[in-house]
């Protein structure tokens, strides 16, 4: 199976799609410097003092409600870097977006609101489909969950520049070691993230996004990303139809929760090929957020010519676990992803159970 990883949390300031092409080492960073009072000054002002919520709601209204064009840089443990160009534009309820990446094959890729189209130029493929649930950072996956306080605690730390804009920085500290921290820059009069680190148990930077160059309030005309993003002449267009179902529905539970972690949607696709029976197959993915991280889970029927072996694999602070589940109507594979601690996806995929 072909797994489409989730998008990192820590990338998704802007987009779904712009950090496909996070393939990347963290640069040299500069830490923002302390403040003995949990509070900092920048342009004259201190920084608000807000709780964990209250910082996330600011950061969220302000990836959704304004318009900013800009280049964004990707960064982590490993030694390459990529970028994109952003184009953001809202227009009331509308969101408009266009990412086109400058590093590695071309790709762009455009969303109005739950719709996302990649244009792969090399193949002449354009690949559309749905997202609900659309990542941006932080994913608060509508209302605020007062319960992200339990499993976050926040605080100023320092202020900085980025690209041109007063930030307040503002660490995110997970109180478990099911998640990883964050150390966010928010853009002073705004609250744009334009910066962020994840920061490992040891504090250590593991991923890092910025952006180069930004341009808020940008003249964005949803009218031409509209027109961009019809244009398909010259492509073929594959569209991903995904069925909406229930873990219950397909035979799935946890025999126990993992600890803020809640269910937000599970769907399931046909499989390209047929199964060691002979039969269709589909892959059910199905995914869990604590609000800022999230894992999908990924069942298929195990088939051994193209799952032969478990394994443990990390790309900045995303990790993929493969395993081999046994149940009475046969072997299963599951592929657990997600911008968390390997002991997470561990637990997730303990807890997993087959109901049939």
């Amino acid at each position: 199976m072909t797994v489409s990883m989730p998008m990192s949390a820590r990338g998704a300031v802007v987009l779904v799609a712009a950090l496909c092409m996070a393939q990347a080492a963290v640069a040299q960073n500069r830490t923002p410097t302390p403040s003995s009072k949990g509070s900092i000054s920048a342009s004259g002002g201190e920084a608000p003092a807000l709780s964990v919520v209250d910082w996330l709601q600011r950061m969220h209204a302000a990836s959704r409600q304004r318009s900013y064009s800009g280049t964004f840089v990707v960064s982590a443990a490993g030694g390459n870097l990529s970028s994109a160009r952003i184009w953001h534009v809202c227009e009331g309820d509308l969101q408009l977006e266009r990412v086109e990446v400058l590093s590695g094959p071309p790709r762009s890729t455009f969303r109005r609101n739950d719709h996302v189209m990649t244009f792969l130029p090399e193949t002449k493929i354009v690949k559309s489909e749905k997202r609900e649930n659309l990542e941006l950072f932080p994913n608060l996956l509508g209302a605020p969950d007062t319960a992200i306080g339990d499993y976050y605690g926040a605080r100023v730390v320092g202020k900085d520049r980025v690209a041109g804009f007063d930030a307040d920085v503002v660490q995110l500290e997970p109180r478990d070691g099911l998640r990883f921290g964050y150390r966010i820059w928010s853009e002073r009069r705004s609250g744009l993230v334009v910066k962020l680190q994840t920061l490992d148990g040891d504090n250590h930077v593991i991923e890092q996004s910025a952006f180069s160059e930004l341009q808020l309030d940008a003249p964005v005309k949803a009218q031409a990303l509209a027109q961009m993003m019809s244009s398909t002449a010259g492509y073929k267009v594959e569209k991903s139809e995904l069925e909406r179902t229930t873990p219950v529905k397909e035979g799935w539970a946890l025999r126990a929760p993992i600890a803020g972690f809640k269910p937000v949607s599970c769907y399931k696709r046909v499989l390209g090929g047929a199964t060691a029976s002979g039969g269709p197959g589909h892959t059910m993915q199905w995914i869990f957020s604590d609000g800022l991280a999230t894992v999908s889970l990924f069942l298929e029927p195990y088939d051994v010519q193209r799952q032969p072996r478990e394994v443990l694999l990390s790309l900045g602070a995303t990790y993929t676990l493969s395993r081999l589940l046994k149940a009475k109507d046969g072997d299963w594979w599951l592929t657990a992803v997600g911008e968390v601690p390997p002991q997470t996806l561990d637990a997730f995929a303990q807890s997993l159970v087959r109901t049939r």
